[in-house]
C-alpha cells in the first residue's frame, strides 16, 4: 500500500530545516521550564504510598468518596480515580501505612461507609525508600538505553549519525517529559515503559530514515547532501507515514477504551509517536546535515571497504583452492 505516489515529487524539507529546528528548540526549552517550574507528579511506584482498589455493586459513587475521605486527616487530598469499570475506583494517597493490608482495609471500610455496597479487592504500598530507588534505576536504565543507541548506531553508520539520533532520541524524552509535567499525570513504573517504548519506536524510525539516506549517497549523483536527504526523505514517506498512522490509532484506541489503569501510559506513547515521527525527518536528518557531513568522504570510505572486502574473498578462494 503506497500513500504517496512512487513517483511524488521532491519535497524539500531541508529548506525549512532552520524554521523547524527553531521551533524544536522551542519545544525543548517550554519542556524543560514545565519541568523546572510544576515538576512530574511522581505516582505511588516512585513517590511511595498506598493504593487502595474498591469494587461496589453499582455505578462508584466517587464524589461521596472523595466527601468521606476529606474528613479523614490522613487521606485527605488522596486521588479517587475510577479504576477499569465506573463500579471500581482506586484509592491513592502519598501517605504510606506502617499498618498492615488488613488494617488498612479495615480503616477504608469505616471510612467508607455509608456510601454504598462495597468489597475492597486489593491494597498495595511502597515506601519511599523503594520508590526512591525505582526512580534512581529508571533513569539509569534511560541513561543505559541512550548509550547503548550511540554504540550501535555508531558502528552500523558513521559517529556523525549516532550523533544525529541521539540528539533526536533526547529532543523526543523531553519533550515527552514535558507534556507529562503540563498534565500533571502520575509518572509510574508503566510511564517509564513508555517513554522507554518511546526511545526504541523513534530510533527504529530514525534508522529506517538513515538507512535510506544512506543508500541515497550511494545511488544519488548529486553532492549536495541537502537533496541526498530530500530525496531519500520523501522516498520513504510513504512508509513512515503509514507505520506511524497504524501505531497511532492502535495507542488512541487503547486511550480511550483502556481504562484509568493505563490513560498515563497510553498518552505518553501518543506523544512519544506524533514527536518520534516528527523528529526522525525534522530533527535528525536536518542534524546530520549540519555536521559537515562529506559525501565524496563516505563515497570514498565505502568504495575503500568494498575493495578490502573484495581483496578478502579473493584471498579466501585462493586459499580453499590450495593456491595459497
Amino acid at each position: 500500500m503506497e500513500l504517496f505516489r512512487p513517483n511524488q515529487p521532491i519535497i524539500g524539507f531541508m529548506k525549512n530545516a532552520k524554521k523547524v529546528g527553531a521551533f524544536s528548540l522551542f519545544m525543548i526549552v517550554a519542556s524543560i521550564i514545565l519541568i523546572a517550574t510544576k515538576g512530574l507528579n511522581y505516582g505511588i511506584d516512585f513517590a511511595g504510598g498506598t493504593i487502595v482498589q474498591v469494587k461496589y455493586e453499582g455505578k462508584a459513587p466517587i464524589d461521596k468518596v472523595r466527601e468521606a475521605l476529606s474528613k479523614v486527616k490522613e487521606y485527605k487530598g488522596a486521588s479517587v480515580t475510577f479504576f477499569g469499570s465506573d463500579s471500581e475506583i482506586a484509592i491513592r494517597t502519598k501517605s504510606t501505612s506502617k499498618s498492615v493490608d488488613s488494617d488498612v482495609s479495615d480503616k477504608m471500610r469505616k471510612i467508607l461507609e455509608g456510601t454504598g455496597k462495597f468489597e475492597i479487592r486489593g491494597v498495595d504500598m511502597v515506601g519511599p525508600a523503594v520508590g526512591e530507588e525505582l526512580r534512581t534505576q529508571g533513569l539509569m536504565a534511560m541513561v543505559l538505553s541512550i548509550i547503548g543507541i550511540l554504540i550501535y548506531i555508531s558502528f552500523r553508520f558513521e559517529w556523525r549519525f549516532a550523533l544525529a539520533s541521539v540528539i533526536a532520541l533526547i529532543h523526543d524524552v523531553t519533550i515527552a517529559t514535558g507534556a507529562l509535567a503540563l498534565t500533571q499525570i502520575d509518572v509510574n513504573l508503566p510511564i517509564l515503559a513508555a517513554i522507554l517504548t518511546i526511545l526504541g519506536y523513534s530510533l527504529n524510525d530514525t534508522v529506517i530514515v538513515f538507512d535510506r539516506i544512506r543508500e541515497g549517497i550511494r545511488t544519488i549523483k548529486s553532492i549536495n547532501l541537502g537533496d541526498v536527504i530530500d530525496e531519500s526523505v520523501t522516498r520513504t514517506l510513504s512508509r513512515t507515514t503509514l507505520t506511524s498512522l497504524t501505531t497511532f490509532f492502535v495507542v488512541l484506541t487503547l486511550y480511550l477504551f483502556g481504562g484509568e489503569a493505563l490513560k498515563g501510559f497510553s498518552f505518553t506513547l501518543l506523544v512519544g509517536i506524533v514527536v518520534g515521527t516528527y523528529s526522525s525527518i525534522f530533527v535528525a536528518s536536518p542534524i546530520l546535515m549540519w555536521l559537515n557531513f562529506s559525501i565524496e568522504e563516505f563515497r570514498a570510505n565505502e568504495a575503500a571497504k568494498a575493495k578490502r572486502e573484495k581483496e578478502k574473498e579473493k584471498m579466501r578462494a585462493m586459499y580453499e583452492q590450495g593456491t595459497m
